[in-house]
């Protein structure tokens, strides 16, 4: 059970991020509190396995803009993920953009304050 709370710690404060976002970017959209639990669950599987697979791809992409294609690598990671949830949608390229930015930040933050 001690490996499985960082696990649940992650998904709740993600599921978090996601809800605020929700609310700033009017382009972001759940069609209910399912939708955003699965989007924030599948979220953090995206980041762990398909994430490092794209950096990996673009890494002289990456290089070329100095990291800043990383921004871009999050937006498409996002809209992955809304794309395999139902009742969850983007958009466009920019808000996923954005809200991928705000995500990032906001969870960080959170998970400085709970640990």
């Amino acid at each position: 059970m001690g490996n499985l709370t960082p696990f649940l710690v992650q998904w709740g404060l993600t599921s978090l991020s996601l809800w605020v976002a929700r609310y700033l970017f009017s382009g972001l959209r759940f069609a209910d509190g399912g939708s955003l639990i699965i989007a924030a669950l599948l979220l953090g599987f995206a980041n762990a396995i398909v994430k490092p697979l794209l950096i990996l791809f673009t890494l002289p992409l990456t290089f070329l803009t100095m990291g800043l294609f990383l921004l871009v690598i999050n937006a498409l990671v996002l809209m992955l993920v809304a794309s395999l949830v139902s009742g969850f949608t983007i958009s466009s390229f920019w808000t996923a953009f954005f809200a991928s930015i705000f995500i990032s930040v906001f969870s960080l933050f959170l998970m400085g304050v709970v640990f």
